[in-house]
């Protein structure tokens, strides 16, 4: 338990909690994005496979990590919007398409590095850029608080940026009225004049772009590098992050780090408990399954006290009228 507490209170372990927690947090922005314009990206991982190997292929072929990011971020809008046509334009289920598009990113990753560069499985022969790491003045020679804030990529620190800016979005723009009016009654929002499919793909886009964002950290970030199903389920625990998070923009990011501190444990732990690297690997997904589980059991106690305020409320309403 001391190795424990010993692991736990060291600059590296804030310093990997934020680290894990960028891509998550991309992909709860991306999924908060989707839901409150009233669509579902259920594709957020497969994107974040496909943008990965983007990055990579683009950046290793020009020698340049802001053509790589670029070509990840068109590859999550593109895809992004392939989920809207198939699911608006031919009224396929929007749900079965973004599940179309995660096992593309587990197979079809595997057929496109392969036809890039000969590699099976991971990029080896692919000499890949990374986004470049920033030191922040005065902090960085802080003790302590500038070993865990200071020397990250700079697509963690956008990471943060974006909840400001997604929350500006939807709450702060004529466009984020209009999502969020979509995303609560289509109809109501159809016959007001809104272009509720426009408005649709818009969404997708965005949160295709997030979810690029989240990929292009994978592989040019985390890592540098691609190897295949590295997105290990960050997309979904993204997904669970929005629910959790009432599908906002803060309560997602607190979410987020939350799930970064998981896997932040599962990572740095590994040596200083005496389990199964097994265990510890899957520590972070058991606690989506838990946190799910008690987020679940809160909302339904929740909607039950609604449900006897609106009972009392019509009972005392009653009893006036009397």
């Amino acid at each position: 338990m001391q190795n424990v507490l010993n692991a736990m209170m060291t600059p590296s372990f804030g310093y990997a909690i934020l680290r894990m927690t960028t891509p998550i947090l991309f992909a709860t922005l991306a999924a908060v994005i989707a839901s409150k314009a009233g669509v579902s990206n259920i594709g957020i991982e497969g994107i974040m496979m496909f943008s990965a190997l983007a990055g990579v292929i683009f950046s290793g072929m020009t020698k340049s990590w802001v053509v790589g990011l670029l070509s990840a971020l068109v590859v999550g809008v593109f895809l992004g919007l392939m989920i809207g046509f198939f699911a608006l334009k031919l009224n396929t289920d929007i749900v079965l398409a973004g599940i179309a598009v995660n096992t593309l990113g587990g197979g079809g990753t595997i057929f496109f590095l392969f036809l890039a560069s000969g590699d099976r499985g991971a990029s080896n022969s692919i000499t890949s850029e990374i986004v470049p790491k920033i030191n922040i003045p005065l902090i960085k020679d802080i003790p302590i608080l500038g070993e865990v804030l200071s020397g990250h990529s700079g697509l963690t620190y956008f990471a943060f940026v974006c909840v400001i800016l997604v929350y500006v979005l939807l709450y702060k723009t004529p466009l984020g009225l209009k999502m969020r009016a979509v995303g609560e009654n289509r109809d109501a929002a159809d016959s007001v004049g809104v272009s509720v499919n426009k408005i649709s793909y818009i969404a997708l886009a965005l949160s295709g772009l997030l979810a690029g964002l989240a990929g292009a950290f994978m592989s040019m970030g985390y890592m540098k590098g691609f190897t295949v199903n590295m997105a290990a389920g960050r997309g979904f625990i993204g997904l669970a992050a929005q629910a959790m998070g009432q599908g906002e923009p803060i309560g997602g990011m607190l979410a987020s780090l939350l799930f970064g501190f998981a896997n932040a444990i599962a990572i740095n732990l590994q040596g200083a408990i005496s389990l199964s690297p097994q265990i510890i690997q899957s520590f972070p997904y058991i606690l989506v399954i838990v946190s799910l589980v008690f987020y679940s059991l809160s909302t339904r106690n929740r909607l039950k006290r609604i449900k006897r305020a609106a009972i009392e409320s019509d009972k005392t309403e009653a009893k006036d009228n009397s």
